[in-house]
């Protein structure tokens, strides 16, 4: 099949712009602090200004843009202390859900989730990582929204888009994705024989890694101690 070109594409809309820019920071294409130039947008994406407006505003919803005084809107940069605090939420958050799924899981929910996660796995495997990364996201959004509670749900989801800006350092490491495929194949395997303390234990160590990859890469490098000559 002939490839698109670029003319040929359909117009650029507004939820396709805000998922792009979303796999840029998340992939790391954009890093923290970079200034993200609306004239650069506009013309990097062919759509018009208040799109572009409209865009970075959703994005410092998400917690992945903020806007810097004289200097626009940027990549938002989170300290470890602060990625601390979005992960304690999170594990508060979703080991709840976890435990108000019921169980035994249904037949639906488990043969749903083995589908994603065939697609995370295929992702990982072809080394389509923008792939992986949304196949991700649909995992933890279907296992979630079985709790019961749209309240809880939609507050994990919120809090799980702070964290896309912080999870760069384990998307690109093959290890960290193969412990994230593990840790599904083991949370529906604990879904599907009822297992709740194995549930909640495998959703509160999930959190760990991406967390830990960001916080240990934002550590200030220690200088080897000098050597005086005797």
């Amino acid at each position: 099949m002939p490839s698109i070109s670029r003319a040929e594409e359909p117009p650029m809309t507004l939820e396709n712009l805000i998922a792009r820019l979303e796999e840029d920071i998340v992939l790391a294409r954009r890093k923290p602090r970079e200034r993200l130039i609306e004239e650069d947008l506009v013309a990097q994406f062919d759509v018009k200004k208040h799109v572009v407006r409209r865009a970075l505003a959703e994005l410092e919803q998400m917690g992945l843009a903020e806007r810097k005084r004289n200097r626009g809107a940027v990549v938002r940069d989170y300290t470890p202390e602060e990625v601390r605090q979005i992960y304690a939420v999170r594990e508060l958050l979703e080991t709840q859900a976890a435990e108000q799924i019921p169980l035994p899981a249904s037949a639906e929910l488990v043969a749903a989730l083995s589908d994603i996660q065939k697609v995370h796995g295929d992702g990982i495997d072809s080394g389509d990582i923008v792939g992986a990364f949304r196949a991700n996201v649909h995992f933890h959004q279907t296992l979630f929204a079985a709790c019961g509670n749209p309240y809880l749900a939609a507050a994990i989801n919120q809090f799980a888009l702070k964290s896309h800006g912080v999870r760069f350092y384990s998307l690109v490491r093959a290890d960290y994705m193969n412990r994230a495929r593990e840790d599904h194949e083991a949370m529906i395997e604990a879904l599907r024989v009822g297992d709740r303390d194995r549930l909640v234990a495998l959703c509160r160590a999930h959190l760990t890694p991406s967390a830990q990859a960001y916080i240990d890469a934002s550590q200030p490098m220690v200088p080897a101690a000098s050597h005086k000559a005797i």
